[in-house]
């Protein structure tokens, strides 16, 4: 009687409907797919179709259990047992078990080959080494857990030749449970405290050779870059002085600005103490440099740096991984909009001798448009040998 009520089912003919329109609408979408040029974008028509397969299996499932009901309600009214039903659960737990510890093995096997490399910065080392540790502990827990909890299930499942032993309260049980998680818990905070108080110690340190300093400057969707000159110091930036020829808003009034460069690629020295001094002109930002392990957000009005020292070079990297294609890229962390995406630049580690070299063939910042734009000129300095540039106004 429940199966055939089942078929007629009002709602069940009217989820058949949808289902059959929105296959109909799946292969005539797929028709009309190959017939145009494909576009990039999310796949739609492949999540309309793992949502229609977990729908079908839904169906099923219900069409099973009411089959095994009316065949049990069959059996009791012939005066039989009938199905056990603890011991079709208990099964099944296993079952569930058994699917899930398959599907964690899958998960590893497969998207295990998507990892990144090992880190190519020094403090990335820590950083990974932290990852793996905390990994390893709690993956050790989720599968001793899940086979303990299905497993247990399965033995103490309902049985009238056996009777249930009432624990109210156990303090020895309560304790284990309680004290050796913290105890765990604590060595990892511990242990990640430390990693992170060392990662964000971006001071230079007495004795050390001064950080190189790089400004990156987010905007929807770019990055900006900009070198010191021969004096290795950066200008100071006012958002106030942001125009049209002068996207960073640089102030020229300071005389660490006037040599400043400009860049369409991060190159870095390998082993050298590189700091980002990082910002934004519009929205919040983030500097994703997911191969030195990097990652800080560029907040408008909110400077802030983050000091790393690459050691493996980008030809190295190639030769790791057999691509002489890779390139290290600094992307946008945060979804900024439609063209995010888009929002990449492209990282080369070289040599500290390659560096130079490259750093030497760097426009400056102040260009002549630049230049009339603010109605700077350049004057001689009796002085010295050198030229300066004054403003004018």
């Amino acid at each position: 009687m429940g199966f055939k009520q089942l078929i007629d089912s009002k709602k069940m003919l009217s989820l058949l409907a949808v289902l059959m329109l929105t296959g109909t609408n799946m292969v005539m979408a797929q028709a009309a797919a190959t017939a145009t040029e494909e576009k990039p974008g999310v796949d739609w028509l492949s999540v309309s179709y793992y949502i229609l397969l977990f729908v079908l299996a839904c169906i099923a499932v219900a069409v099973v259990g009411k089959i095994l009901r009316v065949y049990d309600l069959s059996q009791k009214i012939q005066g039989k047992a009938g199905i056990n039903w603890n011991t079709v659960m208990a099964v099944l737990f296993i079952g569930f078990l058994l699917a899930g510890l398959a599907g964690v093995y899958w998960s590893f096997t497969v998207h295990g080959n998507m990892i990144l490399p090992g880190a190519a910065s020094l403090h990335g080392v820590k950083i990974d080494a932290m990852f793996w540790t905390t990994t390893s502990i709690t993956m050790v827990v989720f599968v001793l857990t899940q086979i303990l909890l299905f497993t247990f299930v399965f033995i103490y499942k309902y049985s009238p030749k056996r009777r249930a032993y009432f624990l109210p309260h156990n303090n020895t049980i309560e304790k284990v449970w309680t004290i050796a998680p913290a105890i765990v818990l604590t060595v990892l905070v511990i242990f990640g405290f430390f990693t992170w108080q060392e990662v964000t110690n971006s001071a230079d340190a007495k004795g050390e050779p001064a950080s190189i300093n790089v400004d990156i400057t987010g905007e929807q969707f770019a990055w900006n870059l900009r070198y010191p000159g021969p004096d290795g110091l950066l200008g100071k930036k006012n958002y106030k002085l942001i125009s049209g020829a002068n996207k960073l808003g640089i102030d020229f009034n300071d005389k660490n600005s006037l040599d400043d460069l400009k860049a369409d690629t991060m190159v870095i020295p390998v082993n050298k103490s590189v700091r980002l001094n990082i910002s934004s002109k519009d929205i919040i930002h983030s500097v994703y440099m997911p191969h030195f392990r990097v990652q800080l957000n560029a907040v408008p009005g909110l400077p802030t740096f983050f000091k790393f020292t690459p050691t493996v070079t980008t030809e190295q990297m190639r030769n790791k991984l057999e691509n002489p294609e890779f390139e290290y890229l600094v992307y946008c962390n945060k979804i900024c909009g439609a063209s995010h995406y888009n929002m990449q630049k492209v990282v080369r580690v070289v040599s500290e001798a390659e560096y130079a070299q490259w750093l030497a063939k760097q426009q400056p910042y102040l260009t002549p448009a630049l230049r009339t734009e603010l109605k700077l000129a350049e004057v001689s300095n009796n002085n010295n040998s050198t030229k300066r540039l004054a403003l004018n106004n």
